[in-house]
């Protein structure tokens, strides 16, 4: 049975940091392109960063410089650290693997996370 367990999420003040995350069973992390994405309040997913199966993270615009992909193949884990915590990236997150085959930053998920609530306050 595949779990992606998420962890990490809370409440954090304007310019602050947080650690999710995302550790998987059932598969393994390090053979595929895991992603993080986010909902926030009335609007739809967002693709936020993503790892592939060579390692090579990406960002969306919004975030890049300030988030930070990573993965420990060991613990079959995936992190995003989130430094300079803005308002706006108040959501909540998800993470997710990739359908084989898709690219790193597809929404075509196989499997995805239950969410966690990160909020930004000002």
């Amino acid at each position: 049975e595949v779990q992606l367990v998420e962890s990490g999420g809370g409440l954090v003040q304007h310019g602050g940091s947080l650690r999710l995350s995302c550790a998987a069973s059932g598969f393994t992390v390090a053979y595929r392109n895991v992603t993080w994405v986010r909902q926030a309040p009335g609007k739809g997913l967002d693709w936020v960063s993503c790892i592939d199966s060579d390692g090579s993270t990406y960002y969306a615009d919004s975030v890049k410089g300030r988030f930070t992909s990573s993965r420990d193949n060991a613990k079959n884990t995936w992190f995003l650290q989130m430094n300079s915590l803005k308002p706006e990236d108040t959501a909540i997150y998800y993470c997710a693997a990739i359908l084989y085959g898709w690219a790193c930053e597809s929404d075509k998920f196989e499997y995805r996370g239950q969410g966690t609530q990160v909020t930004v306050s000002s």
